[in-house]
């Protein structure tokens, strides 16, 4: 009989740590997944939403161009002269704008 007792108060703590174990696992997901992943979300928002007319940049795309008008949901962005394409405030990265000095001193 006491074998049996041994057992029953082994699994009442094992399922009380296992629990636990799910909260610190889930603890950890929250820690260093999705909280940088929040974080890095609104450095790129606060990067797109201080772009103004005149500044270079990058395109997800590959296209580099100066920005000559700001709209809502987009930019209107000079590839060339008298070449201007519309884009989404979407597809510009701040990764991409740091990359536009470099990328620009190369096609010249």
């Amino acid at each position: 009989m006491t074998v049996l007792s041994i057992f029953l108060q082994a699994a009442t703590g094992s399922g009380m740590s296992s629990i636990l174990m799910m909260i610190a696992l889930i603890a950890i997901f929250y820690f260093f997944m999705i909280r940088p992943q929040t974080k890095r979300q609104k450095e790129i928002r606060k990067f797109r939403e201080s772009l103004t007319t005149g500044d270079k940049i990058v395109t997800a795309g590959g296209l580099f161009g100066k920005i000559k008008e700001v709209k809502s949901d987009s930019f209107i962005i000079e590839i060339a002269e008298n070449t201007r394409v519309r884009i989404a405030k979407d597809s510009v990265y701040p990764s991409a704008a740091e990359a536009k000095d470099s990328g620009a001193d190369q096609a010249k």
